[in-house]
């Protein structure tokens, strides 16, 4: 179902979105159970297909096969959109709606057999993320949030309580790929631990950015982040109370990400600002 777009004399008729949320929750299932169902039982011998920007940065077929299972299940019910996916799904579509698509967020974490990764899907406009749904495959738990519209955990509304102190702050955060940049990531970090109470590293940007929108850690920054890490979880957060952004008058993207509630965003921004956290380093 669509709502057209009557004074615009040729305008592409705006998505439902309701309808949006109820294609991505039900892809996301499928490929939630497709990569726990299906996965080899071979531990860290699951076939590794290719590598990005380093050899740690890794593919797996069953990535492969999340995405295709994505892109054909939302193929079938709105075939002019386009896709952006972390595995090569591209197209730019007709219909002024792009899914962004990670099919496995936290791939060496799925390798290993560590039960923190997560499927990622949104769609988004040119006028930003409409929708936002991320899965847990080994959990089941399923994070949903639609713009304007709030964001749910499984269906309860998330809500996020008044921060913390930043001393008393549980801080995510991840690393890169690229030696350089995890070598600045870890500078930086230094100087972040005796500042909060204490770091997590999850392994999945989706699940951390989830996280912050839940109340399981109190902010979450990292530089480095594609368009598939952030989009759905991003408007997860930020439907939940985050704000969701870069160093301060600045939008979230490549070079930083921070996202907390108000009252610690400000001060960790600040922080992170002094350390130059947002000076783009290769990797």
């Amino acid at each position: 179902m669509t709502t057209g777009s009557p004074d615009v004399p040729g305008a592409p008729d705006l998505p439902d979105l309701a309808d949006l949320l109820a294609i991505a929750v039900e892809a996301g299932g499928a490929a939630a159970r497709l990569v726990v169902e299906e996965r080899p039982k071979a531990g860290r011998r699951l076939e590794v297909t290719a590598t990005k920007s380093s050899a740690t940065d890794i593919v797996t077929e069953m990535d492969k096969r999340s995405e295709r299972t994505i892109v054909d299940l939302i193929t079938a019910a709105r075939p002019a959109d386009g896709f952006l996916g972390e595995e090569g799904a591209s197209r730019s579509g007709t219909s002024g709606v792009t899914w962004v698509i990670d099919p496995i967020d936290g791939t060496v974490n799925y390798l290993y057999e560590i039960p923190a990764y997560a499927i990622s899907i949104a769609a988004r406009t040119d006028d930003g993320v409409l929708v936002g749904v991320v899965v847990n495959p080994v959990s089941g738990e399923t994070w949903t949030a639609v713009r304007g519209g709030g964001a749910f955990l499984d269906g309860r509304r998330l809500r996020l309580d008044p921060p913390p102190a930043m001393e008393l702050a549980l801080v995510a955060t991840g690393f890169g790929y690229g030696r350089e940049r995890r070598a600045r990531q870890a500078e930086i970090l230094r100087s972040v631990l005796p500042r909060v109470r204490d770091v997590r590293r999850i392994g999945s940007a989706s699940l951390d950015l989830c996280a912050v929108a839940t109340g399981r850690v109190d902010a979450f920054y990292e530089q480095g982040l594609n368009p598939w890490d952030l989009a759905a979880g991003g408007l997860v957060a930020a439907e939940a109370g985050a704000v969701v952004a870069g160093l301060p008058g600045r939008e979230a993207g490549e070079a930083l990400v921070v996202a907390a509630p108000p009252g610690l965003y400000e001060p960790l921004a600040e922080l992170l600002a002094g350390l130059g956290a947002d000076e783009l380093v290769a990797g």
